[in-house]
C-alpha cells in the first residue's frame, strides 16, 4: 500500500478513535474499574514473597476480598503466606473509649491509624478460586491472519528485539529499549494489538527524548497506532483501544495534540504490513 494511502486511513480512524473516546467511559471500563477498586495492593516485599511461592499469580486477594467479589477459595487450596500490619486506633488524651462501631462513625481529623507490628496473613490468586466471572479489560478481537507473521518480520527488521515471558503477568506486553516482551499465547488478534501497541512505544518514544513526556500522553499515542493498525486489517478494538486511553486519562484533546506523530507511525507500520490490507 502508499505511504500516502495509508496516512488517509490513519486519519480517519484516529478520527473514530475520538469520537469514541467523547463518548465516555464503557459499561465495559466501568465494571472492571469497580472490581479492580476492591484488589488490594501490595508492597514490594509482599510482592517477592507472593512471587516466591506462586510464580505464576496474576491477581491475589485476600478470602473476604473474594468473596466480595462473588468468587470463593476452592477447599484444599493452599494459601500465599504474606506480612500484614496490625493497626490500633489512636485516641487523642483524655478521650473515653468508644464501642469500635461508634469510633469508626465518629472518626474525626485529630485520629489516626497506627502501625503497631506485623502478622502473617494469607492470600490467594484468582486461579485457586471459583465462582462469579471477574469483568474483564476490553480486548482486541478477530483473525489478524497473515498480518500477524508480517507485524513480526517488519518489527525484526527495524532492528527490535521480540521476546515471549510470564514473568510480565498481569501486563499482555512490554517495551524496554529496543526489546519488547509479550505474554505467551495470546490470541492471535491481542497479540497483534499489544505487539503494535509496544512497537508504537518503540518508535515513538525511544528516541528524541519522547520518553520525558507524561504517561498519560505515550499511552495514548502507543494506543492510538495499534487501534488504527487494527482497524486497518479489520480487527475489532474500538472499544478496547478507547477504554486504554481513558484509563490512563487520555481523551480527544490528548489525541488531538499528537495527531501528526500518531498518523505517521500508524501509515508506516500499515504500508509495511499491506499492500493487500
Amino acid at each position: 500500500m502508499k505511504i500516502e494511502e495509508a496516512r488517509q486511513i490513519a486519519k480517519e480512524r484516529i478520527e473514530q478513535l475520538a469520537a469514541e473516546l467523547e463518548r465516555g467511559q464503557s459499561e465495559t471500563l466501568k465494571a472492571y474499574l469497580a472490581a479492580m477498586s476492591r484488589m488490594p495492593r501490595y508492597s514490594l516485599n509482599n510482592l517477592l514473597l507472593i512471587a516466591a511461592q506462586r510464580p505464576d499469580a496474576q491477581q491475589v486477594a485476600g478470602f473476604t476480598t473474594w468473596r466480595r467479589l462473588g468468587r470463593f477459595v476452592r477447599r484444599g487450596e493452599h494459601g500465599i503466606a504474606i506480612v500484614a500490619p496490625c493497626i490500633k486506633r489512636r485516641r487523642p488524651s483524655g478521650k473515653s473509649a468508644e464501642p469500635q462501631r461508634n469510633m469508626l462513625a465518629k472518626r474525626t481529623d485529630d485520629e489516626a491509624d497506627a502501625v503497631i507490628g506485623f502478622r502473617g496473613a494469607y492470600v490467594w490468586d484468582v486461579s485457586q478460586t471459583e465462582g462469579a466471572p471477574l469483568p474483564e479489560f476490553a480486548v482486541a478481537r478477530g483473525d489478524p491472519g497473515v498480518f500477524l507473521d508480517r507485524l513480526v518480520a517488519f518489527v525484526i527488521n527495524r532492528g527490535i528485539e521480540l521476546k515471549y515471558s510470564q514473568h510480565i503477568a498481569p501486563a499482555r506486553g512490554a517495551c524496554v529499549g529496543s526489546t519488547i516482551v509479550l505474554l505467551p499465547d495470546l490470541p492471535p488478534g491481542e497479540q497483534l494489538s499489544t505487539l503494535t501497541h509496544e512497537l508504537g512505544h518503540a518508535l515513538l518514544h525511544g528516541r528524541d527524548g519522547r520518553e520525558l513526556v507524561s504517561r498519560t500522553v505515550r499511552e495514548t499515542e502507543a494506543e492510538a497506532v495499534a487501534f488504527v493498525v487494527c482497524q486497518a486489517i479489520g480487527l475489532d478494538s474500538i472499544t478496547a483501544s478507547a477504554d486504554y486511553v481513558a484509563l490512563y486519562r487520555g481523551d480527544a484533546t490528548t489525541l488531538a495534540g499528537s495527531l501528526v506523530r500518531i498518523q505517521k507511525t500508524a501509515a508506516e507500520i500499515i504500508a509495511a504490513i499491506g499492500p493487500d490490507v
